[in-house]
């Protein structure tokens, strides 16, 4: 809120942060700065929050705006202060950008190299294969796989202190997902070599400890991989290593509803996999079987399969 922010990416600024270090040629934008209370006004405020979507994001925007009127409200109760009123209306018949999507090609693509990345492929082909949550995926356990039937249930979910609840975010989001054939073999793959800690029950993504130098070594750790730590060690070195844009974890959820979608399978199937809460009315009370579902993975899987190119005229 005090400024000034940092010109640049979200890492540059985290790093700014932590070691106080400024890049080179940085430039910085002022913010509120050590202004009184008394001289802050609506106005101030309004184009505060304006620079800050335009240089961050809105979401970052309106959680700074929203510690500030905290801010400002102990201010007056403390103080017998007379604050300026917040902004209103921002935001409002501002169009939201489409979140970024890999294509089918590219998703292929990410396969591919999954299918030989033996320790940390089945961490970021997950998600592209089955629809789901992060949160819903680093909870997911060895006994919520049935690979005699065929199916991954999804009923709980990790918070971000790394513990798990026995929910999902909706009730529609305890759901029955098939398993596709691709993701059937990384999975018994990964089920060999998925290193485990304690009694269990064992995690099916769990933190990886440092890789071993030689094939055939055993994988060490077991933990608790929290979301940070598989965005920056196991997502984004995937798509980097293979030039592929970067987009969220998220994505891959949108991505699988997309291409389930575009393959034409019926909407309310769509949402039944993706554990959408409309999904109770389409298709039912969420402990009924996925009517269908067998045939629309198959239908997401062969999207992501490259087909050949013409043959050229001679």
């Amino acid at each position: 809120m005090i400024g000034p922010l940092l010109v640049g990416t979200k890492q540059e600024r985290h790093a700014l942060t932590r070691t106080g270090e400024k890049p080179d040629a940085a430039q910085f934008i002022e913010m509120l700065g050590p202004k009184s209370i008394a001289d802050l006004t609506t106005a101030d405020i309004r184009s505060w929050h304006r620079t800050l979507v335009i240089q961050v994001s809105s979401y970052t925007a309106n959680v700074a705006k929203k510690f500030l009127r905290a801010a400002l409200a102990l201010a007056a109760e403390d103080f017998n202060l007379r604050v300026p009123p917040m902004p209103t209306m921002q935001g409002r018949g501002r169009t939201r950008p489409k979140k970024a999507i890999l294509a089918p090609g590219e998703v292929c693509r990410l396969l591919k190299a999954a299918m030989q990345d033996e320790c940390k492929g089945v961490y970021y082909a997950f998600p592209f294969l089955t629809g789901v949550r992060p949160s819903e995926q680093l909870a997911l356990r060895w006994d919520d796989i049935d690979f005699d039937a065929g199916i991954i249930r999804i009923q709980r979910m990790q918070e971000q202190d790394g513990s798990t609840t026995e929910f999902t975010k909706t009730a529609a989001g305890t759901r029955v997902i098939p398993i596709s054939s691709l993701l059937r073999s990384l999975l018994s793959k990964w089920r060999l070599v998925c290193p485990t800690r304690g009694a269990g029950p064992h995690r099916a993504f769990p933190r990886l400890g440092r890789l071993p130098s030689s094939p055939g070594q055993p994988l060490a750790g077991g933990g608790t991989l929290s979301y940070a730590n598989f965005r920056k060690s196991y997502w984004r070195p995937a798509l980097l290593d293979l030039g592929l844009p970067y987009v969220t974890p998220h994505s891959a959820r949108h991505a699988f509803i997309s291409t389930l979608q575009a393959q034409g399978i019926e909407v309310g199937l769509v949402a039944k996999l993706a554990g959408h809460a409309n999904a109770n009315v389409t298709l039912g009370h969420y402990t009924q079987a996925v009517r269908g579902g067998e045939a629309a993975i198959a239908a997401l899987e062969s999207a992501y399969v490259e087909t050949p190119a013409p043959p050229q005229a001679p």
